[in-house]
């Protein structure tokens, strides 16, 4: 069924309503600052909501989403939203979550031409490059769109990593940490890909790192 105007209006009237006799001071708590501990980059696909499937409220994730859940470091918005969350919000945990049966996925797998969307599209088409000889071993067509949802998730992850900012705090903090998720539009559930955070910021240090420093010993002063 198709939601009027009016009738979002009037659901966001019983919400408001509804979180104001729960805790008349909800809304005072809410407008005076936000401490969330997670930063989410997810699809813009317009079935997976953050906040209703990682069971948070309002101020406990700091949310971005674009198509394919990508992390460009030539997307000034990306970059923008991890910057401000890193070094502003101070979030601790930084998740990128795709997601399987993603359009923007099936698109990139595509031999078919997108006009504005093909140089988007052409950052998922890297991934496939980089991993092609795993993908092309696996014969079932969806298994292989599920598999590359999951490496595009990993190498976003990279991306973040290599990023200045996030750098600097985890060496001098040794937060924040970043993880790669993917959720299973077909079941509800989400996976965890256990992403090496430790590990890979090891093995990229000698190209992308910023200082000589030790990262196995954050200093906490």
């Amino acid at each position: 069924m198709t939601k009027t105007q009016q009738d979002i209006f009037e659901h966001n009237r019983q919400w408001a309503e509804q979180q104001l006799r729960a805790d008349p001071h909800f809304f005072d708590h809410l407008s005076a600052t936000q401490t969330p501990d997670y930063l989410y980059i997810g699809c813009s696909d317009s079935r997976v909501t953050a906040e209703e499937m990682m069971g948070m409220q309002p101020g406990e994730v700091f949310v971005h989403r674009n198509i394919a859940n990508m992390v460009n470091p030539m997307d000034i918005n990306a970059a923008s939203v991890v910057g401000y969350a890193v070094d502003h919000l101070k979030v601790k945990h930084i998740v990128v979550c795709g997601h399987y049966n993603c359009g923007g996925i099936k698109a990139a797998m595509q031999p078919r031409d997108y006009a504005l969307l093909n140089p988007w599209l052409r950052n998922i088409r890297d991934v496939y490059r980089l991993h092609r000889e795993e993908l092309d071993a696996i014969d079932d067509e969806t298994k292989r769109y599920d598999r590359l949802v999951e490496l595009n998730v990993q190498e976003q992850c990279v991306n973040i990593i290599k990023m200045a900012e996030v750098q600097k705090r985890y060496l001098h903090e040794h937060y924040p940490t970043v993880h790669g998720w993917v959720f299973d539009i077909r079941t509800g559930r989400l996976k965890d890909l256990n992403i090496d955070f430790d590990n890979i910021l090891k093995e990229i240090q000698k190209i992308y790192d910023l200082t000589d420093r030790d990262w196995s010993v954050p200093n906490r002063d």
